[in-house]
């Protein structure tokens, strides 16, 4: 791996020069010039089904479950094409988006590649809102919101019902059991059309500020909003990419990947990073979840990926299978570049177990792990950690053609960003995209981060948490919650999922678990202990009480995905967990005496 990191020609070596201001604000650029880039994405497709016509594109499960449905370039292209004349023949109502509910499939791709091909808007929703929700209310405020033309499903069957009574007019298809929902199409129809040269003068006229996709905001620091990705920005933040991971331009992606394309990482990111260099995706129906995790363990070793990308909860739900087969770990990293984690997020002990697998099973190549940190209005990458770290916490440094400025906020230094890949703002939301930009035009991304080391900037940035979420004790001491939330996560493992902490103008912290999976092998009491003896330690150890909770209260109920409190990639979102359940916030403060769930240092 050393050698891999120190060849310019594979990675780009981290160079990064410091802009101070008068105000004390500063901002940090890479010294690269961002290179020329496609036109939109349409031209990507283009590409490799002229380049490369019989290589892999898409492959998903097929319906037995046993072999694979796979689609090459040359395939891709012809059904991008009739797919894209099927809906020019439709004369959708022109700024009414393509809106498609269901899970990543190769349909939902053909689907969303088409219409952009052609200039049309498609927007992804999390299936969440429609397949797994009992209330359907949100989804019905969603889709009045976009206004789309057409919507799209996998399955009428199991989408259909959430469509009744959604109050909005648009053509509905369905891959499977269209019949089954009065009026709809069935994919196949348009899959059936013949292309004409309607769709090559449609897609000339595809500009680089053309709406590609509108994407939801996750909503873990308020109400969901549309965030607007252009051609320009999708395009421009592949070839920031490229020219920091160069071996992408010698060694096509493989990716096994699971990650929602509902959401910027798993669609903007990776899906995008395939096509861009005419790679191969296989589309994981697994999942970071009990019974499904099984799935995508069975497909990484059929696959062995060439690049690893997951969030901190599919890793930690990956290393029990990795642990206990030493065959199955060297079949999933025999040709793994990389594994790459969402941001700050991954715990140390989560980081040292997969440095532990990868010694075992490679020795003579150490595992490279490696992030990002973006955001769904920046398409998604501002920063990469193109070199060797040391262990979580760094997000790198900012890619070509961006520039990263960080402007003290309280006991913080509040990062903004600038640059081609950050959103023009919010669909029909001129309050919202205002207050996101600062007087220069800085988006404010609402995060915190400090240089790794003040004199020499190339050593990137640590994360340190988000503005909005930090609080102040009755002391006045400010709590900064991402770094504790981590710390905590990883003493406590493997019996806790994560931790919401709670103290806001009290004079002590408190911390609401969620408990993990292996936390059942435990009885409540010892459980209670477990957590007790880590506080006791980290205050033993001196922690003050701003980096040590005073109090935990075990929840018995899950994070509920219906009320918000946990997003599609599996992250808690905090707010949303401290609104809903309040009245446990006020119990696990209230030192109520003879409260047994509640583990309190004396």
């Amino acid at each position: 791996m050393t050698d891999f990191l120190h060849d310019e020609t594979l990675v780009a070596p981290p160079r990064t020069v410091r802009i101070d201001f008068d105000d004390g604000s500063f901002a940090l650029r890479s010294t690269q010039t961002l290179k020329p880039y496609a036109r939109c994405i349409g031209e990507w497709i283009e590409r490799w089904a002229r380049e490369t016509p019989d290589a892999l594109a898409f492959a998903e499960r097929d319906e037995t479950g046993e072999g694979w449905r796979k689609l090459d370039y040359r395939a891709l292209r012809q059904a991008v094409g009739a797919v894209a004349q099927a809906l020019l023949d439709m004369a959708l109502p022109a700024g009414r988006p393509i809106v498609i509910l269901s899970d990543n499939a190769i349909d939902h791709a053909v689907l969303m590649l088409a219409a952009m091909h052609i200039g049309r808007t498609a927007c992804s929703l999390s299936s969440a809102y429609s397949r797994m929700a009992k209330d359907p209310s949100r989804l019905h405020g969603m889709l009045q919101a976009l206004k789309p033309g057409l919507v799209y499903a996998s399955d009428a069957k199991v989408y259909g019902g959430s469509l009744a009574g959604c109050g909005v007019e648009a053509v509905t298809v369905f891959s499977r059991n269209a019949d089954a929902h009065p009026g709809a199409l069935a994919f196949g129809q348009l899959l059936a059309a013949e292309e004409t040269p309607a769709v090559m003068q449609a897609f000339a006229q595809v500009l680089p500020d053309t709406h590609a996709k509108y994407l939801l905001t996750s909503g873990s620091t308020g109400k969901p909003k549309v965030v607007i990705n252009t051609h320009r920005m999708l395009c421009a933040n592949q070839q920031m990419m490229a020219q920091t991971w160069r071996f992408l331009s010698q060694e096509k992606p493989v990716l096994v990947d699971w990650l929602p394309w509902s959401h910027t990482f798993g669609a903007n990111h990776n899906l995008h990073m395939v096509l861009c260099h005419g790679g191969a995706l296989y589309i994981d129906e697994g999942r970071p979840a009990p019974g499904l995790i099984e799935k995508t363990v069975r497909n990484l070793r059929e696959v062995k990926p060439t690049l690893l990308f997951n969030v901190p909860r599919g890793f930690d739900m990956l290393l029990p299978f990795l642990e206990a087969d030493d065959a199955l770990a060297t079949e999933v990293f025999s040709r793994l570049r990389l594994a790459f984690y969402a941001a700050a997020a991954l715990a140390p002990s989560t980081w040292q177990r997969l440095e532990a697998v990868a010694r075992r099973v490679r020795p003579m190549r150490p595992l490279w792990l490696t992030t990002s940190w973006g955001a769904t209005e920046t398409s998604p990458a501002i920063t990469s950690a193109h070199w060797k770290l040391d262990g979580a916490g760094c997000i790198g440094a900012p890619l070509p053609g961006l520039e990263l400025k960080f402007v003290p906020n309280g006991e913080k230094l509040e990062m903004r960003v600038k640059g081609v890949s950050v959103f023009p703002g919010y669909r029909d939301a001129p309050r919202e995209t205002a207050e996101a930009f600062d007087e220069e035009g800085y988006y404010r991304i609402g995060d915190a981060g400090f240089l790794a080391n003040p004199g020499e900037p190339a050593h990137g940035v640590i994360f340190n948490g988000r503005v909005a979420e930090d609080f102040k004790l009755s002391t006045g001491t400010w709590v900064s919650v991402g770094t504790l939330r981590v710390k905590l996560v990883s003493l406590l493992a493997p019996h806790v999922q994560d931790v919401v902490l709670t103290g806001h103008d009290r004079d002590e912290i408190g911390m609401l678990v969620f408990a993990s999976p292996q936390a059942a092998a435990l009885s409540p009491e010892a459980l209670g202990e477990r957590i007790a003896g880590v506080l006791r330690a980290l205050r033993d150890e001196g922690a003050g009480s701003s980096q040590c909770p005073a109090c935990a209260l075990v929840l018995a109920e899950p994070p509920n995905l219906d009320a918000g409190e946990i997003t599609d990639k599996g992250y808690i979102n905090q707010r949303a967990v401290l609104t809903r359940r309040a009245a446990e916030v006020a119990r696990l403060h209230a030192r109520t005496p003879g409260d047994a769930q509640v583990v309190r240092l004396n």
